[in-house]
């Protein structure tokens, strides 16, 4: 027997309809979609890629001592910035696997990436209500260039938890200013969504405070989500947080941030200032290259458009378009939140206020502006705009906020019911708007189509770097001195069966993050060195060679060459 649904008008006190085949069909796509995205990043971590290196070992390392109960770091080993909690998540991993791994150091950025493209799905539902734009940005966030890739995988400090947290952020604010809590003004009883649940509402004020006290540890690159976000709770929520909920939520900011505050109120040092130091504050860069390097460069590379290592010229477009997308989405969540407030469209579960909506998109906005501002005027932007790139890692959560006013045009035009002049140029507005949105996906499946090319020569460096570490254990070597991006790789690699002391290529001692390994290596009879084959470390080795014939045996193995003493 089939039971039929009478349709109501829409709009309030109607209820919402039941979910027909086309909802069923844009949700199996986006089920597949997310399955996709997380499909290919496991694939990719099956071939040891994105290549790994010593930044990333060190926080292995630190995961490594968590996990045997020897340390328990707060910093990046080696700087005074950049929380550890990549090692905190990657320890309970290595515990049970009985020993340390790239992929068990990687497997909770994978789960991070995944929890990134739920949240990122949920919170453009609630912020647009519509499912099959809602798909789109699924479909553009699994897709993943070497630039995305590498920021979402690598526990290289910070990258991978940045995203979730701030689209967490921006989905909490949305759910908290939509909800209105407390009593009725007419007859003093509890009412809307929230009635009922005020402990859960306090639990999400918590979490709010929690996540952004925490990142405050990890890396303050997500400040301008955290600022944004907050503000649009002070405009909606500022008596609620004059309660017991602005109490919570700084409680648990506090509880968040205590690693933070703990470490700078014992040793008295400023946190702030190591990370200007890190953006370039202490180097000298011209406008010219920051301006390049942050505008140009920049976005294109940072969001995903760009093949590795490198943008194309072509590949530049999206460097012309991001500003106008700013400009759009800003311009219309502004008119919407000067609309007076005649509250949702529907009622239930999902139903937002159209201001709250507006006010939270241009909230990723803003944010997205600052970002992108902070970062051009570092001379990051200047002197390593490729590798700097990374640093503008958040604005893929503003990506449906800037992509939600071109959706809007591709489906509907710029009016109902254009006609005349008018319609004809609603026609070109939407041609425009889907060609956008085409030549949008279209930029990052080629970017990522390129990623996946450089996969077999990352697994073949990963094989010979497997080789070097068998060669030295069969050798009996347990100590040697190497280049910086050799040495902590190779300590991670073994467990630290082979302990390695950092030396620049005038064989002078370099930048030890742990500086244990070097006391070890000091106090040790002959250690060995070890260079990459070809490198400037090597020639110098081999010049030794040449002047003191007999001093060092030379194992060679490909890509790698070990100097013995005798």
């Amino acid at each position: 027997m089939t039971v039929g649904v009478r349709e109501q008008p829409r709009g309030a006190g109607a209820p919402r309809p039941r979910p027909g085949a086309r909802a069923r069909l844009v949700g199996w796509l986006t089920g597949l979609a997310v399955l996709a995205g997380v499909g290919y990043r496991l694939w990719l971590l099956r071939q040891a890629a994105p290549p790994t290196n010593s930044d990333e070992a060190t926080m292995g390392l630190a995961a490594l001592h968590i996990a045997r109960g020897e340390g328990f770091p707060i910093w990046f080993y080696g700087q005074q910035y950049m929380g550890t909690l990549e090692a905190y998540l990657a320890a309970p991993v290595f515990a049970v696997a009985g020993g340390p791994s790239l992929l068990g150091l990687r497997l909770p950025t994978l789960a991070l990436y995944a929890l990134f493209l739920l949240l990122a799905w949920r919170l453009t539902l609630r912020l647009t209500g519509d499912r099959w734009f809602g798909l789109l940005m699924v479909v553009l966030l699994a897709l993943g260039s070497d630039r995305i890739v590498k920021n979402q995988l690598i526990a290289g400090g910070g990258y991978p938890e940045m995203n979730v947290a701030a689209a967490a952020l921006a989905l909490l604010a949305v759910d908290l200013a939509t909800d209105r809590p407390g009593p009725s003004a007419d007859t003093g009883r509890p009412d809307g969504p929230s009635a009922g649940r005020q402990g859960w509402r306090l639990a999400r004020w918590a979490t709010w405070g929690f996540l952004a006290g925490l990142m405050l540890w990890v890396d303050p690159l997500v400040l301008p989500y955290v600022a944004a976000t907050g503000a649009v709770l002070v405009a909606f929520r500022r008596r609620e947080l004059w309660g017991a909920a602005g109490a919570l939520l700084g409680v648990a900011a506090v509880l968040g941030a205590a690693p933070l505050l703990l470490h700078s109120l014992l040793t008295g040092r400023n946190p702030l200032h190591a990370v200007l130091v890190a953006s370039g504050a202490n180097a000298s860069a011209g406008w010219a290259d920051r301006l390049h390097g942050g505008l140009v460069l920049g976005p294109p590379l940072g969001m995903g458009f760009c093949a590795p290592g490198q943008c194309a010229t072509w590949q530049l477009w999206w460097a012309l378009v991001l500003p106008l997308l700013l400009a759009v989405a800003a311009v219309t969540a502004w008119r919407v939140l000067r609309t007076p407030d005649t509250g949702p469209a529907e009622v239930g579960p999902g139903a937002v206020s159209p201001r709250v909506a507006a006010a939270v998109r241009l909230a990723l906005v803003l944010a997205a502006l600052a970002t992108l501002g902070a970062y051009t005027v570092s001379s990051a932007a200047g002197l390593t705009p490729v590798e700097s790139s990374r640093y503008l890692s958040c604005l893929l959560v503003s990506l449906p906020a800037l992509l939600w006013p071109v959706w809007t045009v591709a489906r509907r035009g710029l009016r109902p019911a254009a006609t005349g002049r008018h319609g004809v140029r609603s026609t070109v507005a939407r041609s425009v708007a889907v060609l956008l949105l085409a030549t949008t996906v279209g930029t990052a499946a080629h970017a990522t189509w390129r990623a996946t090319q450089t996969v077999g020569a990352t697994r073949a460096a990963e094989a010979r770097h497997a080789e070097l570490v068998s060669t030295l254990r069969q050798l009996g070597v347990r100590h040697v001195r190497a280049g910086y991006w050799t040495c902590n790789r190779l300590t991670f690699a073994t467990a630290e069966r082979v302990v390695c002391a950092v030396v620049d290529d005038s064989l002078r001692p370099g930048f030890d993050r742990y500086p244990a390994y070097r006391r070890e290596v000091d106090s040790a009879t002959a250690p060995a060195w070890v260079a990459p084959a070809g490198s400037p470390l090597a020639g110098v080795l081999d010049e030794r060679q040449r002047v003191a014939p007999g001093s060092l045996d030379l194992v060679t193995i490909e890509g790698w060459r070990i100097y013995l003493p005798r």
